[in-house]
């Protein structure tokens, strides 16, 4: 599959590794441009290219993974309908209710009892959205052997069909997702914060 990347950070260059290895061609995009990124997609090696965010969002799937307080900036000017969009960003809030950055107000109060990922999800209008790649630090998932730990990935959305070819593509890794369900009852037990959020869990085959 064709991966589109917004954002060029430790989730990209770490699943994005992981997406290479397993056969997966990637586009990594930011908010400078394909010529700042030369060195990022080197490193990476040859399955991966550098591309403007039009041309990561043109991919099969696409990864948003930006810090949360430039997620409305990186959606914005895209038509985002029928696209699969894997929301892995962290919201990681403010406690005072009336600090506002970006567009995105940083407190607990303002998401008026919806998933992190529901308001992305309002944000890009008629993605077929997915919660995933957010529920642990990217550090715990450098081994990129094939004898990497099968370690576990939650996924939450409420497009049945675009959730498991998010889980089928995962999966192609040798890492593990894990359907929790829609966004409103998945979402809210693996965003940052929540109790399925920071654990790493491995996936064991049992033998018989």
């Amino acid at each position: 599959m064709k991966v589109g990347f917004i954002g060029a950070g430790k989730v990209t260059s770490t699943f994005g590794r992981h997406l290479i290895n397993a056969g997966h061609t990637i586009v990594v995009s930011n908010s400078r441009g394909p010529a700042t990124m030369a060195d990022f997609v080197a490193d990476l090696d040859p399955g991966a290219i550098a591309g403007t965010r039009e041309q990561a969002a043109d991919c099969d799937v696409v990864i948003l993974a930006v810090h949360w307080v430039n997620v409305p900036e990186a959606l914005k000017g895209i038509d985002w309908r029928g696209r699969i969009l894997i929301d892995a960003t962290n919201a990681h809030m403010d406690p005072k209710p009336d600090i506002s950055l970006a567009g995105v107000t940083r407190s607990r109060a303002a998401l008026k009892g919806r998933t992190s990922s529901e308001l992305v999800a309002e944000m890009a209008v008629g993605a077929r959205l997915v919660k995933s790649i957010s529920n642990m630090p990217m550090a715990w998932i450098q081994d990129f052997s094939p004898n990497k730990p099968r370690t576990v990935f939650f996924t939450s959305g409420d497009d049945t069909e675009a959730k498991q070819l998010v889980i089928e593509l995962i999966n192609s890794t040798g890492l593990v997702a894990i359907d929790l369900g829609p966004l409103a009852i998945g979402g809210a037990m693996h965003e940052v914060g929540a109790p399925l959020s920071g654990l790493d869990l491995h996936f064991v085959r049992r033998l018989r």
